[in-house]
């Protein structure tokens, strides 16, 4: 179905249900597991409750089976949309699915009527801090946030 918060160019990415919970939870881990060893600790997607964000309605999932995902949460009240969390399985890695996902949550946050994206990345995902400016993320600032130091972005949306 198209609706402005499913734009028909994005029929390949869809709202999770709770069925979708546990390969959410295993796209997540793969996709972070990586990292522990780099930062010293589980990365913060790794510890989200998949459930309550799927019952919520903030998860997008791309794949039969899935292979990636995004955790999109509305701030209407601050006029932007909180990109919580990426992640596409390592076995789909170079085919695409990030930049799916990525200009999913751009057409998303517009259909909402959002003028902003933000995100965060921990300062040593270092891979992180070279893709984001190239989809227009720009550095907003690096902050300590409890056990995880973190660099800011966002990106402006106009209309296309």
């Amino acid at each position: 179905m198209t609706t402005p918060e499913h734009p028909a160019q994005h029929t390949d990415i869809r709202l999770a249900t709770a069925a979708d919970v546990p390969a959410v939870r295993a796209v997540t881990d793969a996709a972070y597991h990586h990292y522990i060893e780099r930062i010293g600790r589980v990365p913060s997607p790794m510890e989200a409750d998949h459930e309550a964000d799927v019952a919520a309605g903030f998860v997008y999932v791309t794949g039969d089976p899935v292979v990636g995902l995004l955790v999109l949460v509305p701030r209407p009240y601050e006029g932007r949309l909180l990109l919580e969390s990426i992640a596409v399985h390592p076995d789909a890695a170079g085919q695409g699915v990030g930049r799916r996902l990525l200009t999913f949550a751009d057409d998303h946050a517009r259909a909402l009527g959002l003028i902003e994206i933000r995100l965060y990345t921990n300062a040593l995902m270092w891979e992180n801090q070279k893709i984001y400016p190239r989809y227009g993320y720009e550095f907003v600032e690096r902050r300590v946030d409890g056990p995880y130091d973190r660099i800011h972005y966002r990106k402006r949306l106009q209309d296309r």
